[in-house]
């Protein structure tokens, strides 16, 4: 996520980071890899239908490939010793990256502009700490949580000036 973000937003400008965050949540709410999703809809506001078949076949051709090549390597290799430790090392920095983006995301649907409480959008503060509950402590659907929190927001917007 890291890095579909500095591509999309920091290096080619192709989106504002509030589009970006609009697009993460509905790149996770629709079905397939987010990065697919992602490319599709940058295509598509882009170029068009073409830019979304080209930006999406971009996205999908290299890594088939890439992964159909490594996993050759892999089952050859997977019992070398450094290969282990090198797949071991990579994992918590796979997380960080995912911990990196979930805190950019957070930052701009919390706060507009510099974080001071002040600022801090305290309905998504609860909303948030509300859904995260439910989906910790109920064995609730996720898409379940994410309509009622659409469904709580729409009122909390509806309500308040």
């Amino acid at each position: 996520m890291p890095l579909i973000q500095a591509q999309i937003v920091t290096e080619h400008q192709w989106l504002s980071m509030s589009e970006f965050t609009d697009l993460v949540t509905i790149a996770e709410m629709t079905p397939g890899p987010i990065a697919v999703n992602s490319a599709t809809f940058v295509g598509t506001k882009i170029a068009g239908v073409p830019g979304a078949l080209v930006a999406t076949a971009g996205c999908i051709l290299p890594a088939c490939i890439l992964v159909t090549l490594i996993a050759k390597l892999y089952l050859k290799y997977r019992n070398i010793a450094v290969l282990q430790s090198v797949l071991g090392s990579l994992r918590p920095v796979v997380v960080a990256m995912i911990a990196s983006a979930g805190v950019l995301i957070l930052r701009n649907a919390f706060w507009s502009g510099a974080i001071r409480l002040s600022g801090t959008n305290w309905n998504m503060v609860a909303l948030f700490a509300a859904a995260f509950l439910l989906l910790r402590r109920t064995k609730l659907s996720p898409i379940l949580v994410m309509l009622l929190a659409g469904a709580v927001n729409l009122v909390i917007s509806l309500i308040t000036p």
